[in-house]
């Protein structure tokens, strides 16, 4: 059943899909280009075809493209959330990884109450959304012990906050380990295949239960069998050839809207970064900014209606950069380490930190900038809850009414930010930046969302469509 799963994977037509787009002929790139810019999206064949163009004006256009389509489909909301590592336990060898079981990285486990301890300083940050993060060690960080600390983040209130949502990134499982992460109310499902590329796949996680290729490469279809229809996808780009990446992901994503339905809900894009004992320079793939910016870009097009993120593992000003060509969620205040969120445990982080952040601003100084860039940022999470998931979210996005319904709880969810935590600068351009993204607002529901508004700043919260 395994191997069925994954029938979809077959390197050739990888490598011939990149052979056939290196040779497409300059008015084969027109059509591509002006159908890229009506955000019909993109065949894995004319993705290949612009991943593999020189000109730099065609990727002038390519960026402009991108541009519009992601300012047509998501306006100027950008998604907020942390992430979250509970264990750097892991019995993995991935050569890339601080965690891997052969480094000398300080090994430490949250207890429920150090878990209780890190989301309070999150929330105090005013965070709504988290990523949780483990190693891979099915005794010292077993499911149940993820399914209780699932338990224990939504259960924690400290001042106005509280956390509305839980994205999960634990290893690949089993169809009945899917569906108990379903029942305690995870959002998305995240899993990076980390590369494509089977022999380069194998050769970086020599050993542990992740060297099975095909038994991480069909994680998703057991989520999905199991009821998940939510999940992330990624590449850890730096690995192998980002060509082979790219076009391997988005037959994957195709793979998914044939069997279930709906593709990824989220494409990451995290690139290689330095990290505790693992020496960059083993890797000859290592990704160029401007090589980057076309990643981004080449998925913006190609998959119009799935939201990309981007972490900090980039730096401020680079990330500043990257965010308009594509980019629709965001990390902030993002600590990679076990425990390094309360003050009680940050100085001990550092040591179990599973790879280096290059952007250490807080998420007051990222919203801040965020809001002089022209953005709204957004803490909402209102679809999960109200059963927006999957094909039903990406029928209401593809058809455009989602607009209506994620600009207001962005501006929504922004001023319940703006009134609990904001200092300084950011109030005064959050307000700006909600005046002005109100005005935008289809006329029909303006006045409503002006009320709701004020609801919010007489004390009311959770206010959403």
């Amino acid at each position: 059943m395994r191997q069925a799963m994954i029938d979809w994977y077959r390197e050739e037509q990888i490598h011939d899909l990149l052979d056939q787009g290196k040779r497409m002929p300059v008015n084969a790139l027109e059509r591509i280009l002006e159908k890229a810019e009506s955000a019909k999206g993109l065949e894995p064949l004319e993705a290949a075809a612009l991943l593999q163009v020189e000109d730099p004006a065609v990727w002038d256009r390519v960026f402009a493209a991108a541009k519009r389509v992601k300012e047509r489909i998501y306006g100027s909301r950008i998604v907020l959330f942390a992430p979250l590592y509970l264990s750097n336990y892991c019995v993995n060898s991935c050569t890339y990884c601080g965690y891997h079981c052969g480094s000398s990285i300080m090994r430490r486990k949250l207890t429920q109450e150090e878990i209780a301890e890190e989301v309070r300083a999150l929330e105090a940050m005013g965070h709504k959304r988290l990523a949780l993060e483990t190693g891979e060690d099915p005794v010292n960080c077993p499911l149940e012990y993820v399914l209780e600390s699932i338990k224990t983040i939504y259960s924690v209130r400290h001042g106005m906050g509280n956390i509305r949502r839980v994205n999960v990134n634990i290893a690949a499982t089993t169809v009945e380990d899917y569906r108990r992460l379903k029942e305690v109310g995870i959002g998305t499902y995240i899993l990076f295949q980390e590369t494509y590329h089977r022999e380069t796949y194998q050769r970086l996680h020599p050993a542990g239960p992740k060297h099975d290729f095909a038994w991480h490469l069909s994680a998703f279809d057991r989520a999905m069998e199991a009821g998940i229809d939510d999940v992330g996808a990624g590449v850890l780009f730096g690995l192998y050839d980002y060509r082979f990446e790219v076009i391997a992901l988005l037959l994957h994503a195709a793979h998914l809207e044939e069997a279930f339905g709906v593709g990824p809900h989220t494409v990451s894009v995290p690139r290689l970064r330095p990290a505790h004992d693992v020496d960059r320079g083993q890797y000859p793939h290592l990704v160029s900014d401007e090589t980057f910016k076309r990643i981004v870009a080449v998925f913006r097009l190609a998959l119009p209606y799935t939201g990309i993120i981007l972490s900090t593992r980039e730096s401020a000003a680079f990330r500043q950069e990257v965010i308009e060509l594509g980019v629709s969620q965001v990390s902030a205040g993002s600590c990679t380490g076990v425990g390094g969120y309360s003050e009680a445990q940050k100085d001990q982080a550092e040591d179990t930190a599973q790879f280096q952040v290059e952007d250490h601003r807080s998420p007051n100084e990222v919203l801040c900038q965020l809001c002089k860039d022209g953005y709204i940022p957004s803490f909402c999470t209102a679809c999960y809850r109200q059963g927006r998931t999957g094909d039903r979210f990406m029928a209401l996005a593809k058809s455009g009414e989602i607009g209506k319904v994620c600009a207001p709880n962005a501006i929504l969810t922004f001023q319940e930010y703006l009134m609990d935590y904001a200092v300084g600068e950011t109030r005064t351009v959050g307000e700006e930046q909600i005046s002005l993204s109100v005005e935008r607002l289809p006329e029909e529901i303006r006045d409503e969302v002006k009320q709701r508004l004020e609801r919010i700043k007489q004390g009311e919260r959770d206010l959403f469509y």
